[in-house]
Parts: structure tokens; sequence; C-alpha cells
């Protein structure tokens, strides 16, 4: 399974993204993966079968507002990057 880095997302495909993943009830990587699929010409059905990303879809759901609120009050910090550590 491959790894890359898409830059340069428009507010729209941002948007867009989204929407898709709450309607399908997705992550955001798998919307993306769809998309990306469905714009080579490529089948949706095929990623399956070496997608291992769906262990923890069980889960989706299954917090409270107030769990869900905590666990993004626990992981502001990492939205923080110390650049002197870049230096």
């Amino acid at each position: 399974m491959h790894q890359i880095t898409v830059r340069g997302f428009d507010d729209d495909l941002s948007a867009s993204l989204r929407r898709l993943a709450k309607r399908e009830g997705i992550s955001l990587n798998q919307a993306a993966l769809r998309l990306l699929r469905k714009g080579a010409g490529l089948s949706d059905s095929a990623a399956k079968a070496d997608t291992v990303d769906t262990s923890l879809d069980h889960l989706i759901g299954t917090w409270t507002q107030a769990e869900a609120d905590e666990m993004d009050a626990a992981l502001e910090d990492f939205e923080t990057i110390d650049e002197k550590a870049w230096e």
C-alpha cells in the first residue's frame, strides 16, 4: 500500500470531499481514494480488496459529542508545529 501527500485542495474540492465522507460515513482518506479512483476511470470495488483501513469502521459514530470534544481538546497540541524543532 503506497502513500502520497496531495496539497492544494481549494475550498470547493475540500467541501465536496467532506460532504462525500459525511454522507457515506467514511473517512476523508476513503472519500479521497474513491474520488481519485473514479476520476482515473477505475472501479471502487477493486480498491477494497487491498485496503486495510476499514478495521476501525465499527467505531464510527459510537462516541458521544462530549467524548468527541474531549478527544479534540486532547489532540489540539498536535496541531501546532514547533518550527525550532525543524531548524
